[in-house]
């Protein structure tokens, strides 16, 4: 059966900006249906985040005070980057260029018409990002000057033959750079299956092509995701995929292209993105994988690890990355996504019913501590690495996992105290649904109250829905399905790769380039500093 596209077809913008992008998990098999509501508390701690001090270092010695040597490594280096106005991105960039005054070139591939174009993204999207405020308090008027001469935009397309860079400066990239980062990517759960091939499965494989005609390339490194293993349960181990071995051999990739083209060959305009994006779930679901991004994100993976050779390869999966912990502010965020459709539908709508298990992991990793793990791994193995190297980059194999149930307890506790909204009605806390019928009954229950309420004194009746009615009760159910896997998530992060790599850091790599997971306290994070983060980017995108 086909899948519908659950969130393009639904006017999300009349509940709130923004729609649930790059955000997955695995699915708990549904049982006796159950009503939870959130209760779990953790004692009050506002404490900032805070570097390890030596006590609490049980493998530091002076041997080690060098570390893997992140400083030495990044001296001097030049980068090539893909997908570089992206989240993640924008923060590695921040990082290599403040921590590394005497970087090189960062090369930054940009999918645009003309030179011209790629000169404005990179001053309208990078140089004048609220990101890189500090920098432009510390150099001041040359700020933008120093930013120009060490970030170059490269018109060019991951999704054509030799990235769709023009000869020459190919040619000048491939002379110069020793690290290529591979962040580019179609995130959203269910893109059009041709385009998320293309570029998901089969854009790391032409950038690894183009990795291979580079003269003194030392590492290329990818960022992926924690759940591109599809629907596992217990310990998710941070094992390569390769078609054949972990992958089932039946899956092939050229295969999967030719259904992509027959679709488009078939269908036109509208009918044509709806039936690809529903072909794409519907493979991803055959296959075992709970969406077209992750399978898609898999198939890249497997394309890496087959046409790798012996180019240095490591492979970096974060899980849910959220708003900054630390640097360079706590909370900065780009755009409404990851958890924030559930966040906000629950503080804007007054819906507090969850479709999922209170208890289940909430796995989410700031996007500082992503980019401070990318840079360890880079210079740990940029010296070389035999078999590709892959991090899960998570929270959910320590033991401070942040559950569900303490999220939106969290932020009742954040919303009650700084409402999203004026309003007289009281937010109650989250009411966890095992059944989506019942859910969905419940939700309905509430649109229809609240519609009584405005229209009492009209003679209607409190129990039909209006059509607004019914629009929000389908986006809402809709929401629930695309989140599903997510709230009801048990599965496991094994981090023996990134645990290790943390406990060869010097202690001035620890300060600088921290990423312990172990480290953070939630409710500090979510009251303080990611929900504070999404409210200033929810009204900067309304002022916009």
């Amino acid at each position: 059966m086909a899948i519908s596209n659950l969130l393009a077809t639904i006017n999300a913008v009349s509940f709130f900006s923004g729609k649930p992008d790059h955000f997955l998990a695995r699915p708990l098999s549904q049982t006796t249906p159950r009503i939870q509501t959130s209760c779990c508390h953790r004692e009050p701690s506002f404490k900032p985040w805070t570097p390890i001090m030596m006590s609490e270092v049980e493998t530091y010695t002076k041997s080690d005070s060098h570390g893997v040597g992140i400083f030495r490594f990044l001296q001097g280096k030049s980068y090539l980057i893909t997908g570089a106005t992206g989240f993640l991105a924008k923060v590695l960039i921040l990082k290599l260029v403040r921590e590394s005054p005497e970087i090189g070139n960062i090369f930054i591939l940009m999918k645009t018409e003309h030179q011209e174009s790629a000169n404005k993204r990179l001053y309208d999207e990078i140089i004048s990002s609220d990101l890189f405020r500090l920098i432009k308090q510390t150099h001041g008027s040359s700020y933008e000057a120093l930013m120009k001469s060490k970030l170059i935009p490269v018109v060019g397309d991951i999704g054509e033959d030799n990235l769709g860079i023009k000869s020459q400066m190919a040619y000048n990239i491939s002379d110069e750079i020793d690290v290529i980062i591979s962040c580019a990517g179609r995130t959203t759960f269910d893109y059009r299956y041709d385009s998320a091939l293309n570029v998901n499965a089969l854009g790391p494989g032409r950038l690894l092509s183009f990795g291979k005609g580079c003269k003194k390339l030392k590492l290329f490194l990818h960022i992926s995701t924690a759940y591109v293993t599809g629907n596992k349960e217990g310990k998710i181990l941070e094992t390569p995929l390769c078609i054949g071995e972990n992958i089932t051999s039946h899956l092939n990739i050229e295969t999967e292209m030719k259904l992509a083209s027959e679709a488009v060959r078939k269908f036109y305009g509208r009918e044509e993105i709806k039936k690809l994006k529903e072909l794409g779930m519907e493979r991803a679901q055959y296959y075992g994988w709970e969406n077209t991004y992750t399978f898609t994100k898999a198939m890249g993976e497997s394309v890496i690890q087959n046409q790798r050779g012996d180019l240095p390869v490591v492979i970096i999966r974060p899980s849910i990355i959220e708003s900054s912990y630390k640097e360079p502010f706590p909370g900065w965020l780009q755009g409404i996504r990851m958890s924030a459709p559930l966040i906000l539908a629950y503080g804007k709508d007054h819906i507090a019913d969850m479709w999922g298990d209170y208890k289940s992991s909430c796995d989410i990793i700031p996007v500082d501590m992503v980019a401070n793990a990318t840079i360890a791994a880079m210079a740990k193995h940029g010296c070389g690495v035999s078999e590709t190297k892959a991090y899960n980059v998570t929270s959910s194999s320590h033991a401070n996992p942040l559950r569900l149930g303490e999220s939106m307890d969290f932020s009742h506790q954040h919303l009650c105290d700084s409402p999203l909204i004026k309003t007289v009605m009281e937010l109650e806390r989250v009411k966890f649904y095992n059944s989506l019928e019942d859910f969905t009954s419940s939700v309905s229950i509430r649109i229809a109250k609240q519609e009584g309420e405005m229209s009492s004194g009209r003679g209607e009746s409190p129990t039909m829905l209006s059509m607004k009615g019914k629009r929000k009760l389908k986006y809402l159910v809709s929401l629930a399905r695309t989140y599903q896997p997510y709230t009801f998530f048990q599965a496991r992060f094994d981090d023996t790769n990134t645990r290790g790599l943390i406990q060869e850091l010097s202690m001035e790599e620890r300060r600088m380039f921290g990423f312990n997971g172990r480290d953070i306290d939630w409710e500090h994070y979510i009251v303080n500093v990611h929900l504070p983060g999404l409210k200033r980017e929810l009204f900067r995108g309304r002022f916009s």
